[in-house]
């Protein structure tokens, strides 16, 4: 396992942990579809919650900055997939992010939970 992915598994690691404090339930990780991987998939009551998780270490700003409006739209339309694959309401889909930056030494120095990001048109 390379250095980068060891990063995005102890980011997703730690988001999972964050999802869960905040009452959400885990239904998978890392799920394959047509459009690209979905990091976490997890209920928020009657919602199915398409988490995308994004891990720095030590790079001036915040994590989740490295978002473009094309990896978000990607995002939307894997959350499309798996609900043409699996059935589900797309209605009931919600599109968050978790952002974590490490500072040096590896420290976690900020996790946030974006609940909800606006997809670009």
């Amino acid at each position: 396992m390379t250095a980068r992915q060891q990063l995005g598994a102890f980011g997703e690691r730690l988001a999972v942990h964050r999802l869960e404090a905040a009452g959400l339930r885990i239904v998978a990780r890392n799920v394959r579809v047509p459009a690209g991987e979905i990091d976490i998939l997890a209920e928020d009551g009657d919602d199915l919650v398409f988490v995308e998780v994004r891990t720095r270490r030590s790079i001036p700003g915040v994590a989740a900055e490295s978002l473009t409006p094309t990896k978000l739209r990607r995002m939307w339309q894997c959350a499309m997939d798996y609900c043409e694959r699996e059935s589900a309401d797309p209605e009931r889909v919600r599109i968050d992010v978790v952002s974590i930056d490490l500072g040096r030494g590896g420290r976690v120095e900020v996790v946030e939970h974006f609940r909800g990001v606006e997809i670009p048109d």
